[in-house]
């Protein structure tokens, strides 16, 4: 039976975006983008606390409550019920189209109010804060708004309710259509009611034609598509970047200080969000994408040596710090800003990066492809170089060690497969046989090397490290990153292994040694798709199958994964909704899934 308190809905428009649970409540935004401070932080707050950041819709003598997305869009519906019959419709979302050719999407929520039964009897609590939650905003009044004023801005609720209502946050009958619309400290330049309908059905519009195009699995339809839409709104549309989490601080476990902050873009994660929407047939994440990794790297100097992890606006320093004006998630501390992963060497970076760019040379679809021109190219040689020089070398990991640095297997695999892909790519732009020849000799040199060391006999399966003596969940990559061949044994006998070591009921753990923080209390979520993915390698299908069926219903009601489970219970733990989980979600249904042309 799932227990789950993530019970959360996201929505967005790739410049900001909103937590909202399953009462309309909206527990957590920050503004003016992912990275920003909270608003809206009652996520991570006592509950019902008088000082939290929220912004409830409250109906009096409330019973119940059904919640689900419009249909193939980024737009929440929630229906309140209270005990004498009486029923609220709550539209949420962030404004998403293409206005005078350009893309529209402000820091903006829009919240339409229904009446769809009775005359229910509702009350607005909106309570704004900034500086992390120390500080309640102070207001002014206008003729139909409220400017809310933060620390160095400010922003606007225009709305055709009543002022004083909201102001004094008194109940009153909900008997017509309204609305609220928080956003930029500006005028609206239309009536509330009206901007707010034009503004739904254009962003419905959007969502339906984004949709519309994916190149989706027959079977499996709807996780899919909502795992599509959750990956596109973790993308930061204004420089290309890709959060990991649109969270801080959500615990791993309970009784945990593995509270991070995930609203940066780890080169790795991005690497795998771009490759799981081309497999959807969806590019444009991915150039986009491209344009950030583009001027990390112009911005990374002569020697090319990149951090695992940047702001979404390629900053380098993600200074850490605790916030002590917030109670934490179901009260665990610390809650943290910034990452220090950012100071961390993680030799797999290189490889994310030429893998996440490959695509280009190759896609005929592209309209500029990177094919057409050798620029590219050589501004990827560097990393090459550096990956070259640091697949023997120590790290901290894919899974960011505080205090252990080893030859990581995984970092190694990575460093290769750039030289690899690197090959291939000099090929398909037909340059010289020599520079063909100078990275395909460098990548059978690692892989040669990467293949002695990282095989324990003992173990019979590649280890963690170069002379390790331990397993972690990554190494079922190992094929999907065509390191070896499904049918190589040492890849059949490599998932055995981690079949005894890491397998805990229907999950797969990333690792169960100690680290810097203890023994991993839950599973990680993306590492039991990458079981079943290698299951379906090795032609174990109706294995794979069923695993696949338990971890759907592991989602949330809105069909999102948050980083981990606890596999007693399958209650959804970490940072929310991640990135990796949904990426995970849709690799395996492409893979599982019967063809569309054996469905009919």
């Amino acid at each position: 039976m799932q227990q789950n308190n993530l019970e959360l809905a996201l929505i967005g428009n790739c410049t900001v975006s909103a937590l909202i649970n399953e009462t309309a409540d909206v527990v957590w935004m920050c503004i003016p983008r992912f990275d920003g401070e909270p608003i809206f932080n009652s996520l991570l707050h006592t509950p019902d606390s008088d000082t939290a950041g929220r912004f409830s819709i409250l109906l009096h003598d409330y019973k119940s409550a059904e919640q689900y997305y419009e249909r193939n869009t980024a737009i929440l519906i929630t229906r309140l019920h209270d005990k004498r019959g009486n029923c609220l419709e709550i539209a949420d979302f962030m404004p998403r189209f293409t206005y005078l050719g350009r893309p529209f999407h402000p820091a903006m929520l829009v919240r339409q109010l229904v009446p769809v039964r009775g005359r229910p009897l509702v009350s607005i609590k909106l309570h704004p804060t900034y500086n992390w939650g120390a500080s309640p905003c102070k207001k002014t009044m206008g003729s139909n708004h409220i400017r809310y004023l933060l620390d160095n801005d400010s922003i606007r609720l225009t709305t055709n309710i009543p002022l004083a209502y909201i102001q004094n946050e008194s109940r009153f009958v909900l008997d017509r259509p309204v609305a609220l619309i928080l956003g930029p400290d500006e005028s609206l330049q239309e009536s509330v009611s009206v901007i707010s309908r034009k503004f739904r059905e254009e962003t419905s519009h959007y969502w339906a034609d984004w949709v519309r195009n994916l190149s989706i699995p027959y079977e499996w339809q709807d996780p899919v598509i909502r795992s599509a839409i959750t990956l596109k709104l973790n993308a930061y549309e204004d420089t290309g970047a890709i959060v990991a989490a649109m969270t801080t601080s959500i615990p791993e476990a309970p009784d945990t200080v593995r509270n991070w902050d995930y609203r940066y873009c780890w080169l790795r994660d991005a690497y795998f969000v771009v490759n799981a929407l081309n497999r959807l047939g969806k590019t444009q994440t991915m150039e986009e994408y491209l344009n950030y990794i583009v001027n990390i790297v112009a911005n990374a100097g002569d020697t090319k040596e990149l951090q695992p992890v940047y702001s979404i606006d390629g900053q380098i320093q993600l200074t850490e710090s605790e916030i002590a004006s917030l109670p934490g998630y179901r009260g665990s501390k610390p809650v943290r800003v910034g990452n220090l992963a950012y100071v961390q060497r993680q030799n797999d970076v290189y490889g994310s990066i030429i893998l996440a760019s490959a695509h280009l040379f190759f896609d005929r679809r592209l309209p500029h492809p990177a094919g057409s021109t050798a620029g590219l190219f050589h501004m990827l040689e560097p990393l090459g170089e550096n990956a070259y020089d640091s697949y023997d070398k120590p790290d901290a990991g894919l899974w960011e060690f505080r205090n252990t640095s080893q030859v990581h297997t995984y970092s190694s695999i990575m460093c290769w497969a750039a030289c690899d892909r690197l090959a291939r790519i000099a090929q398909q732009l037909q340059l010289s046989p020599q520079r063909v020849a100078y990275w395909r000799k460098r990548a059978d040199t690692m892989h040669a090397v990467i293949s002695e060391r990282a095989w324990n006999e003992d173990l019979q399966s590649f280890a963690e490290s170069f002379g390790g003596h331990h397993l972690d969940a990554s190494l079922l990559l190992i094929h999907e990153l065509n390191f070896v061949e499904a049918g190589d044994p040492r890849f059949a006998s490599t998932v055995s292994a981690i079949e005894k070591h890491l397998k805990r009921g229907n999950f797969i753990y990333r690792y169960t040694k100690e680290d810097d923080f203890g023994e991993p209390a839950t599973a990680f979520t993306v590492c039991t798709f990458w079981y079943i993915n290698a299951l379906v390698a090795l032609k174990r299908r109706d294995e794979a199958r069923k695993l696949f069926e338990q971890m759907l219903l592991c989602r949330n009601r809105l069909g999102l994964m948050s980083e981990d489970i606890a596999v007693d219970n399958n209650e959804l733990w970490g940072n929310f909704p991640q990135t990796y989980s949904m990426v995970g979600l849709i690799n395996s249904a492409i893979r599982l899934s019967t063809r569309w042309e054996d469905a009919f």
